[in-house]
């Protein structure tokens, strides 16, 4: 198949950020088929049409010169949702000889180019949910203008009805899609995957060296991911307070950028804190990424907000922490964290009592024999369910099952 994939938010293991859809589309390639990806380069300059083509582990990745970064307001983000869906727009439809388009959000912008390029070739498409929008940020407060609502409403209704096919990754998402009276056999759910060959593997723990005195064996509390609101990541310096109290040799380590990095510093500046027990360590790319979660004692999933936020979360921190053999402890009680409670590899903690939090994952930090035991319960899920090898299989029949149609 020659299968023209659109992500706005694309990024290979050696950037920062999710690369689903890097590991999805190499694989692919790897069975046999072509693929374009269609994305955005989110902090280039330069003149031109603002595109530059590049080759990705055999992907061919069109990017288009769009700045973004997740410190933006509302609707700088959303002219940057519609510029880059206007402009690949074009580059879609460009691609004549595809046999298949799939789009993956967020944002549910992504769905435009994909409806028109399959209008203007006669190319079926496939959509991804990755989110249910626009109800999360309706929850959130940031869409209020009842006109935009409407709007992004309506796209929504249209993403899911023109495609071929829908993707969702996770159950309750699927749900969600077949709410509005899309045929429920024509989703598939592929949940989001383990990265086995990259925090499963061997490494030489070189990221780790500037902060090996801080370290030392002590255990470590790890967070990894974006720090925004949606996240309330500041609850952890409350956290780290509580536990000093406790245990002063646990330590906790934030890894990420975001809006709200400045306001969690200062946070933990206030409760004392900062460098004693809770670093902040900057954004890094997932092979560096690999060293912190193995090193790692517990990692912790992070959700503030309305229950549609967090009830279908599919976090690559989880995933991420499966396929190192660490267990995670979730403040919210979402898919993922029953999945984790089901099979013994986590544990809920509380969102809104830090000495309750701190007493749960000291717990679960200093029992060696339940950690032993999550480290092989863990592998289970990570080779087996949630294995990228498998979920692109998954993905691959569903592709191809459209394009036989």
């Amino acid at each position: 198949m020659k299968i023209v994939y659109l992500h706005q938010y694309f990024v290979t293991p050696e950037q920062p950020g999710g690369t689903r859809s890097f590991e999805m589309a190499r694989r692919l390639v790897e069975a046999g088929h072509s693929v374009d990806m269609i994305t955005s380069d989110q902090t280039s300059s330069g003149g031109g049409d603002g595109w530059r083509v590049s080759e990705e582990s055999g992907i061919t990745v069109h990017w288009k010169r769009q700045p973004y970064d997740n410190t933006m307001g509302f609707f700088a983000r959303l002219k940057a949702f519609v510029g880059f869906a206007i402009a690949s727009s074009k580059r879609a439809a460009s691609i004549r000889d595809a046999d298949v388009i799939f789009a993956t959000s967020t944002p549910l912008t992504i769905a435009i180019p994909a409806i028109y390029a399959s209008w203007r070739t006669g190319t079926p498409y496939v959509f991804e949910v990755r989110d249910v929008w626009p109800a999360v940020p309706i929850a959130l407060g940031a869409l209020k203008n009842p006109v935009l609502r409407w709007l992004a409403r309506k796209l929504e209704h249209t993403a899911y009805h023109r495609a071929a096919h829908v993707v969702a990754l996770a159950p309750g998402m699927g749900d969600e899609v077949a709410s509005t009276g899309y045929p429920r056999d024509r989703i598939t759910i592929i949940p989001n995957g383990c990265d086995n060959h990259i925090f499963g593997a061997a490494t030489d723990g070189s990221a780790l060296d500037d902060y090996r005195q801080w370290l030392g064996s002590h255990p470590l509390v790890l967070f990894a991911g974006t720090l925004g609101k949606a996240n309330d990541v500041g609850y952890l310096a409350d956290v780290a307070k509580a536990m000093l109290a406790r245990d002063p040799d646990i330590r906790f380590a934030i890894i990420g950028a975001g809006a709200e990095r400045d306001v969690i510093k200062a946070r933990a500046v206030e409760l004392g804190v900062l460098d004693v027990n809770f670093k902040m360590i900057d954004a890094v790319p997932k092979r560096v990424l690999a060293s912190w979660i193995q090193r790692a004692t517990l990692c912790i999933a992070l959700f503030s907000g309305p229950r549609v936020l967090w009830k279908d979360a599919v976090q690559n921190k989880f995933f991420d922490a499966l396929a190192a053999g660490k267990p995670v402890i979730s403040n919210q009680e979402g898919w993922q964290c029953k999945i984790a409670e089901q099979h013994d590899v986590g544990a809920l903690m509380p969102h809104d009592d830090a000495e309750a939090a701190a007493d749960i994952i000291l717990r679960h930090a200093r029992d060696r024999e339940w950690l032993d035991g999550a480290r092989l319960r863990t592998a289970e899920l990570a080779e087996g369910r949630f294995s990228r090898d498998n979920l692109a299989a998954d993905l691959e029949r569903t592709l191809r099952k459209v394009v036989e149609a």
